[in-house]
């Protein structure tokens, strides 16, 4: 008997590291007519996360991919200086070469199992406004992390030109996502898909709950009731499981650096059913 199609989801597949390199190299559809939505975190070099893609899109029936907020670093050793909004810009071109679906893509409908439903791909970043406990500003927020000794990379590497800072251009993406979104059918529920969680639950158990303030922003926390959503998806903070809000499946969809993995086991299975549910 022949497998159904399925919606399937993964991220933070950091293929730099050999391991996860070699893992990626074996993924497989169960099915012919099997999606796969890559949530981010593929790479830090763009030859990196265009190539892997590509070798997605060629076993996959369609590929959609989010950035996260590796694939915007700017390091000077990879010799491309693309900074920012340029840098994003340059790799949705790429995608659209290789037939690769990306937030500034028509949104396409999942009419398999489980569907019809939106898909949804996002690009929104984050704003400082997961707060640390006991603090009521950015500012205020930013400095206990500093105390404390937890800063995300993104602060040296992710550059937020031509906006002034990361909070700013997070707004425009909110914005631009909003009135994407609000121009769906409202007939048909959605399957959001970011990099950074809609919500502030999922980072309750961080280790360094500090690291919640490059995290996601609260001007999302009602998305996913606002847009119908059947399922959010979403990596980053390297945690894979399930947790539901509202009767909302939420879904953290990563791999992760082999040190993680090896310690918590390889997520079983690695591509994540989204639709039809479980």
């Amino acid at each position: 008997m022949v497998p159904a199609p399925r919606l399937l989801a993964v991220s933070d597949l950091h293929v730099r590291y050999p391991e996860n390199r070699a893992m990626v190299e074996d993924l497989r559809p169960g099915s012919d007519g099997d999606w796969l939505i890559v949530a981010g975190d593929v790479a830090e070099r763009i030859d990196d996360v265009v190539g892997t893609l590509a070798l997605l899109r060629d076993r996959f029936a369609s590929v959609v991919w989010v950035p996260g907020n590796h694939e915007l670093w700017t390091r000077a050793k990879e010799g491309v200086p693309l900074r920012g909004e340029e840098r994003y810009r340059h790799l949705v071109q790429a995608c659209r070469e290789i037939d690769v679906l990306t937030p500034e893509d028509p949104y396409p409908v999942w009419t398999g199992d489980g569907g019809p439903a939106v898909v949804a791909p996002l690009f929104l970043l984050y704003d400082y406004s997961f707060l640390p406990d006991g603090t009521s500003t950015a500012d205020e927020g930013l400095a206990a992390a500093y105390r404390a000794g937890v800063v995300c990379t993104d602060e040296h590497l992710l550059a937020p030109d031509p906006y002034p800072d990361r909070a700013a251009w997070c707004a425009a993406r909110i914005a631009y996502s909003r009135s994407r979104l609000d121009a769906c059918d409202p007939a048909l529920p959605t399957v959001l898909v970011n990099h950074w969680p809609l919500t502030r639950l999922p980072t309750r158990v961080l280790r360094y709950p500090e690291f919640a303030l490059w995290c996601g922003t609260t001007a999302t926390a009602d998305w996913h009731v606002r847009y119908r959503a059947a399922a959010v998806v979403y990596g980053h903070l390297h945690i894979p499981r399930e947790t539901w809000e509202d009767g909302v499946r939420f879904v953290e969809v990563s791999l992760g650096y082999p040190r993680e993995w090896r310690t918590r086991g390889v997520p079983d299975p690695l591509l994540r059913t989204v639709l039809p549910a479980p």
